[in-house]
């Protein structure tokens, strides 16, 4: 048997693999493509994980949060443009949302005469910018939800067969 890992800076690799209780021999199994030394090379930050990797690990920690995590983190364009989203709890997600799409309404009109001439004049700079702000902040807490979601189905909270189901039927009333 493996001896547990008494390394304190862990990175979200070795994180998700220990919360699977499993070994990198174990994780190698499971994983099927990725010998137990390039686990060992990934979580040890020696080797950058590659996508395809990712993904697999994505799909076999049930941790669809390693996509994202990835993408903002260790991919070069990722970096410049996609945000580090964090799994949250869904009432904060609900009340961050609610928060957010309160500011919006309330900005509405004022990004109707900032951008009804198509021009942002340097007077109109700084509302813009917060409305901008304001809207990433929605985005963010979408993409929250869309990981949580995820994650609860890779957990079995939410019933898989059902969730397609009824994406399917929604995307047939959306085509029709």
């Amino acid at each position: 048997m493996a001896r547990a890992s008494t390394k304190e800076n862990k990175n979200i690799y070795q994180q998700l693999r220990e919360e699977q209780k499993w070994s990198r021999d174990k994780a190698s199994q499971e994983l099927g493509t990725i010998p137990p030394e390039r686990i060992e090379r990934i979580e040890s930050g020696r080797f950058n994980a590659h996508p395809d990797e990712v993904v697999l690990m994505t799909e076999k920690y049930k941790a669809p949060q390693l996509c994202n995590y990835y993408c903002a983190n260790e991919c070069e364009i990722g970096r410049q443009h996609v945000p580090e989203v964090r799994i949250k709890d869904l009432a904060q997600i609900v009340l961050e949302m609610l928060s957010s799409l309160n500011s919006a309404k309330r900005n509405q009109e004022r990004l109707i005469d900032i951008t009804a001439d198509g021009v942002i004049e340097n007077d109109e700079i700084n509302d813009f910018i917060g409305i901008q702000d304001n809207l990433e902040k929605i985005s963010l807490t979408v993409e929250a939800l869309r990981l949580w979601s995820e994650k609860m189905l890779a957990d079995g909270k939410i019933d898989l067969d059902a969730y397609k189901e009824a994406k399917k039927r929604k995307q047939d009333v959306e085509v029709h």
